[in-house]
């Protein structure tokens, strides 16, 4: 009778748990109205319901089992008083559920008997079960071979299967192996397993055992109590195993996973267990036949199996690049994949090698009747491109693989892992996540961990996560469906913002004495420098790590239209560039940044917000003639200084104004270097003008360099020592720029004819620039400085030789190929 009450009552809960309550409701309550169990039912049922339904959402099993609990009483009361109840109760449930109360009908009308006893002998009252005999010993079953076939090629995973058959391999009369393949949704997992138990069928002469706890979970009812598809595998495992024993399958879960014990004792058998998320589930199934093993799939790792070193994990990656193209050839064809192998390989890069989005391209390309090119096409828009990975428009396979993970996590993983969708970059840390959800950083790491042990994010290292790329899509896709539609927007002005902060702190911490436009210090008043405290990140490598990821929310942020938030961001950041020449991230930053300048002036309200975005604005013009000159765009260099120009005379700001003519008289020692040192005057007179003591030092270098192109080389040397006294004897000493005043002081004692003064200043100024983190790019070009000067010397063959050859690696590693490939044609004239 209990077993029929808890049947009952797990079926009543589903349907109290769905949307079919409203039809239910009626039938249901007159049910328990007419057998007198007490109460309003038309009351009780809707608070069930809630109760059911919040303690679903929490994952609180307490609470539902609670209620299931009440069920299950009113209802065995019932059955006991009226055995007729039961089968008035299953019709009911046939049509309000006839899917979920199938096992339920089936246990009233085949099972269960009211009146006459016809098998076996009375449980309750009248209520009788038939219990089929054991089979007899003639009956055994054939040995199991339960493992689907791989119904695909099986491309790559070579060292993966060799670790594994590697293990089984090393089995033992003692030992029974526990493997576990873990990674990201539709990296291969189930088909490495099911390929594996493929080629190892020989180490297991007693079969192969197969659950997919996957489907398990597919089948459960919201109040199935924890352990019930362990109970149910092992259930389904013992059927397939002999039953000499005579005995049957008992209800309880530890009976069942003492008798699989008992009927493995004697076996060497091979378990393979997909889509397993508990522990539990791995150690209930564990044979205890000697030289047997078990291989489980799991979307990450377990951690209580990892902490008792219960099992070996096994992380099966995204293929790389090579691996992705011989799926590929599988799939299309080697011939069609050589044909179009740029095309191929990147196909690989936008599915990130995951090989159940390339099997979608290859289902493309070979009924489809596209080809490698045109499937590359339409996946390269990232906003399409989950949609793209689907055929005849079905769900995306990546989508249908990344489902069940993510309706598994609890609420508030589930919505960072939403929110995480929105960011248009891959790598980040817990300080960004908690910003992107508008947490506390110590709630982002504890779902960050949730969504690490789900295979959702990756753990890189250094407190950073990394997403897959079709991944985030996927979580993009969802925030889509189920956020507001202001939630991007917000989300980018408040990681902009964060970013923001951060780069302007980096940016004072290399240098405290810079022009600088945006006034940013309401935002920084109360913010935490993470620069400044002990121990804390280098500032010019956290700029270089964050890269990407900042320039990606430069980005975001005009599209949202975030444009003040925008150009102080390119401001700030800009500072990385005068470090490292990243030429064309530099210039998009610019680029981006002079755009929302404009714009921002556009829509500004008051004539102090016009007044900062325009400056803003005529200082990145400034600056982007820099990245330009060293590509080579002159003509757009001028432009946009000429803009530059024209802006910052708007302006009362002489510092900008005097920046803006440095600027100009740089482009100028490109292209006309005689105009060059009016220029330079220009920005020294503005620069005293303005009381800027390190621009007016600048000034007075670069006006000595174009002075000694010119041939007025000694008024060049009182101007250049006069600029390194005052910039190595500064409050904030800037000893990058005096190591550069120095290497220009050794070319002007070369031009004077001290051949040993100019090379014994320009090695110092390379050995000053070779201690300093940032100073890579002007020890290059002093070092081809004093390679000018000993080759003019003559009889230094060797130190032209090492300082070219130096030189050539530094404007390799920096980016500058056109310059490395220049100075390579010149070491091999010196073989000519």
């Amino acid at each position: 009778m209990a077993v029929l009450a808890a049947s009952a009552a797990t079926m009543v809960a589903e349907v109290l748990a769905s949307e079919a309550l409203e039809r239910a409701r009626s039938g249901l309550a007159g049910f328990l109205r007419r057998r007198g169990s007490g109460g309003a039912p038309e009351e009780e049922l809707p608070v069930m319901r809630e109760e059911l339904v919040r303690g679903r959402a929490a994952g609180d099993v307490d609470a539902q089992a609670q209620v299931q609990a009440r069920l299950r009483q009113r209802l065995e009361a019932i059955f006991q008083e009226d055995p007729g109840a039961a089968e008035e109760l299953a019709r009911l449930l046939s049509v309000l559920a006839p899917d979920e109360s199938r096992a339920f009908v089936n246990l009233v009308s085949g099972g269960v008997n009211h009146g006459l006893i016809l098998q076996n002998s009375p449980v309750h009252g009248e209520i009788h079960f038939h219990v089929p005999p054991a089979p007899s010993a003639s009956g055994r079953r054939a040995k199991p071979d339960q493992v689907p076939p791989s119904a695909e090629p099986f491309s790559n995973r070579t060292a993966e299967l060799a670790a594994l058959e590697a293990g089984f391999g090393t089995l033992d009369s003692r030992s029974v192996s526990v493997d576990v393949l873990f990674g990201i949704p539709g990296v291969g997992r189930k088909a490495m397993a099911w390929r594996c138990a493929e080629r190892t069928k020989a180490r297991f002469p007693d079969g192969q055992l197969y659950v997919d706890f996957a489907a398990l979970r597919d089948q459960a009812t919201p109040m199935t109590g924890p352990g019930g598809d362990v109970s149910e595998a092992l259930a389904m495992c013992l059927r397939a195993l002999p039953e000499e024993d005579g005995i049957g399958i008992p209800d309880s879960l530890p009976e069942r996973t003492n008798l699989f014990r008992s009927r493995t004792a004697g076996l060497r058998i091979l378990l393979v267990l997909d889509g397993v998320n508990q522990a539990a589930q791995v150690r209930a199934l564990i044979p205890k036949g000697p030289g047997s093993a078990v291989l489980a799939t799991s979307s990450g790792r377990i951690g209580e199996l990892a902490v008792q070193g219960a099992a070996r994990f096994i992380p099966v990656k995204p293929l790389d690049a090579h691996g992705g193209l011989e799926l590929l050839k599988d799939r299309c064809g080697a011939e069609a994949v050589e044909a179009e192998r740029g095309a191929a390989e990147r196909l690989v890069q936008l599915c990130g090698g995951l090989p159940v989005a390339l099997q979608v391209v290859a289902a493309l390309v070979t009924e489809g009747g596209l080809n490698l090119a045109e499937v590359a096409a339409e996946l390269d828009d990232e906003a399409s491109r989950l949609a793209g990975l689907s055929l005849d428009g079905e769900e995306s396979s990546v989508s249908a693989a990344l489902g069940p993970s993510y309706r598994l996590l609890p609420s508030d993983a589930a919505r960072l892992f939403r929110m995480i969708g929105w960011l248009t970059f891959g790598t980040f840390d817990a300080g960004v996540a908690a910003v992107a959800a508008d947490i506390d950083t110590g709630s982002a790491k504890r779902l960050l961990r949730v969504l690490a042990k789900a295979s959702l994010v990756e753990a890189v290292g250094d407190g950073r996560y990394r997403v897959h790329d079709l991944v985030r899509l996927y979580a993009r896709e969802r925030a889509v469906e189920e956020e507001p539609e202001t939630e991007e927007a917000a989300l980018t002005e408040r990681v902009g913002t964060h970013y923001l902060v951060l780069t302007a702190f980096a940016d004072r911490a290399l240098r405290r004495e810079r022009l600088r436009i945006a006034n940013l210090s309401a935002l920084l008043r109360n913010a935490d420098d993470p620069f400044a405290a002990p121990g804390g990140p280098p500032p010019l490598e956290w700029l270089d790590t964050e890269r990407s990821a900042i320039l990606a929310v430069l980005r975001q942020a005009v599209r949202h239209e975030l444009y003040t938030l925008a150009w102080q961001l390119a401001e700030t950041f800009s500072v990385l560039f005068l470090y490292h020449r990243y030429l064309r991230a530099w210039t998009e930053t610019l680029e981006l940044g002079i755009e929302a300048a404009a714009a921002a002036a556009s829509s500004a309200e008051t004539a102090a917000e016009i007044e900062e975005a325009t400056a803003g604005e005529a200082r990145l013009r400034g600056l982007l003639s820099r990245p330009l000159l060293d590509l080579r765009e002159n003509d757009r260099a001028r432009e946009h200084l000429e803009r530059a120009v024209a802006l910052a005379e708007t302006t009362e700001r002489l510092a900008l104004r005097a920046s803006v003519q440095e600027f100009f008289g740089r482009y100028l020692d490109v292209v006309d270097p005689s105009g060059a040192a009016a220029v330079y005057r220009r920005s020294l007179e503005l620069n005293e003008r303005a009381g800027e003591t390190r621009g007016a030092a600048l000034a007075t270098f670069f006006l000595g360099c174009a002075l000694d192109v010119r041939g007025d080389h000694a008024e060049a040397m009182v101007l250049l020592r006069r600029a390194q006294q005052e910039l190595q004897n500064r409050a904030e000493p800037d000893l990058r720029m005096a190591a550069r005043v120095k290497a220009a002081l050794g070319v002007v004692h070369g031009h004077l004819g001290d051949t040993a003064q100019a090379l014994q200043d320009l090695r110092e100024a390379v050995g000053a620039l070779a201690g300093m983190a940032d100073g890579m790019q002007y020890e290059a070009q002093a070092r081809v400085q004093l390679a000018d000067v000993a080759e003019q010397a003559g009889g230094h063959e060797e130190l032209v030789r090492e300082c070219l050859s130096r030189a050539v690696g530094m404007y390799e590693a920096r980016g500058n190929h056109r310059l490395a490939e220049e100075l390579r044609q010149r070491l091999n004239g010196l073989d000519d």
